[in-house]
């Protein structure tokens, strides 16, 4: 007879969160919170907030936006010695609302998968996420050797800092050329150019994407605002030579 499979607490069963379930069910036993949410559709069980935040192992899979109202609410209720990790697009702010509202008795680690329910409909494996360690090294250093091993994720382990820097030129532009050429449609389908199918492309993978994911990348990296200043006065300075 197999040993049970140990309980993870998923907080958050929206997109992301169903994703999340899929990929990490064959090794735990998913306890799912989510007031939105009426069918764990096979991949975990929905119960409260007080027993997903209860788990030896809790993801908040939740917008960075709402994340400090989120770690406020499973404080009172998480175990000494367990494992809290987030999934945001941005990893300094969500690490400092982590140590300052979670008791010092828990582990808690960063990850931003680099990828999504869109890029990742496929499969995952070969993908990249991004590790940080925020309390505790050798949790964060098990948590990549399991995307690693168990997932076939390439895994990047990153200070908070380091990884938001990158993501301020990967994430921010991305999202924000593609804002602007979603505001451009209707495009042309017809007689189109590889690299053009390749751009666009890249807008389909992020056209789904929420308003709140959005704002995290663009304002709640301290980072992004230069990236955008460059970026805008470089194609403004374009703009200039062509219009002279």
């Amino acid at each position: 007879m197999s040993a049970p499979k140990p309980t993870l607490g998923l907080i958050g069963f929206g997109a992301f969160g169903r994703l999340t379930a899929l990929h990490l069910s064959s090794w735990f036993d998913i306890l799912a919170h989510d007031p939105a949410a009426s069918d764990g559709e096979g991949l975990a069980r929905l119960t409260t907030l007080e027993e997903a935040a209860a788990c030896p192992v809790v993801v908040l899979a939740v917008p960075v936006g709402v994340l400090a109202e989120t770690v406020g609410a499973i404080a009172p209720h998480v175990t000494p010695g367990a494992l809290i990790l987030d999934v945001g697009s941005v990893k300094v702010r969500p690490a400092g609302v982590m140590l300052e509202g979670l008791p010092e008795a828990v582990q808690i680690v960063g990850t931003h998968p680099l990828f999504g329910p869109q890029s990742g409909k496929d499969g995952i494996a070969g993908l990249r996420i991004a590790v940080c360690p925020v309390r505790g090294d050798k949790a964060a250093w098990r948590v990549a050797a399991f995307c690693r091993k168990e997932l076939a994720l390439k895994v990047f382990v990153v200070t908070p800092e380091d990884h938001d820097r990158e993501a301020a030129t990967v994430q921010g532009l991305t999202h924000l050329i593609a804002k602007v050429l979603l505001a451009m449609e209707p495009l042309p389908t017809r007689m189109t150019t590889s690299s053009f199918e390749r751009v666009m492309q890249g807008v389909d993978m992020v056209r789904h994407d929420s308003a709140a994911v959005f704002r995290a990348i663009e304002h709640d990296n301290p980072y992004a605002a230069e990236v955008r200043r460059r970026f805008f006065g470089l194609a403004e300075q374009a703009r200039a030579e062509l219009d002279g």
